[in-house]
């Protein structure tokens, strides 16, 4: 009888070790599929980079390129250059390589930024069309936020506020 017994719990031992295994695949797949993920992020973001670049380059791709009316080439130009300067810090966040708070501080300095202002407020009806719960809506609120504080006291603009997230 001793040895249907060893079978068995050799069987149960074996079954548990491919149950280790098997979740150590999927667990491994997780993390490439992750991978994989931020990585089309940063492709994406570097092909609409380079347009946006094209387009900053040359005055009648960024009139094409461009929703911004009544703006002179170079104030076109430099609101594209804050638009890709957003773009980038959501970016950094979306892969990790920073977190909430470095976000902010990044999205601090940006706003300082006459160009930016301007840009912020010639986009407001493009954040308002975004899902409420997405991302970019989040931070659109909080950048509205740093923005409000910076109208308010333009000298304290380096203090943290409280993160949403």
């Amino acid at each position: 009888m001793a040895t249907p017994l060893r079978a068995l719990f050799g069987r149960g031992a074996r079954r548990r070790r491919q149950e280790e295994l098997l979740l150590a695949l999927v667990s491994q797949l997780t993390l490439m599929t992750e991978e994989i993920r931020r990585s089309n992020l940063i492709q994406h973001h570097r092909l609409i980079a380079e347009q946006q670049g094209r387009a900053m380059d040359d005055p009648s791709l960024a009139t094409a390129a461009s929703s911004l009316t009544g703006v002179s080439e170079e104030r076109r130009r430099q609101i594209m250059f804050v638009n890709r300067w957003y773009a980038a810090a959501l970016l950094s966040y979306r892969i990790g390589s920073v977190d909430w708070d470095e976000l902010l501080g990044n999205l601090r300095v940006l706003c300082r930024g006459g160009a930016f202002a301007e840009y912020w407020e010639r986009t407001a009806e493009h954040r308002r069309l975004l899902p409420e719960d997405s991302f970019e809506a989040r931070v659109g609120r909080e950048v509205d936020t740093l923005l409000e504080e910076r109208a308010d006291d333009p000298d304290e603009w380096w203090v943290v506020s409280s993160p949403l997230m």
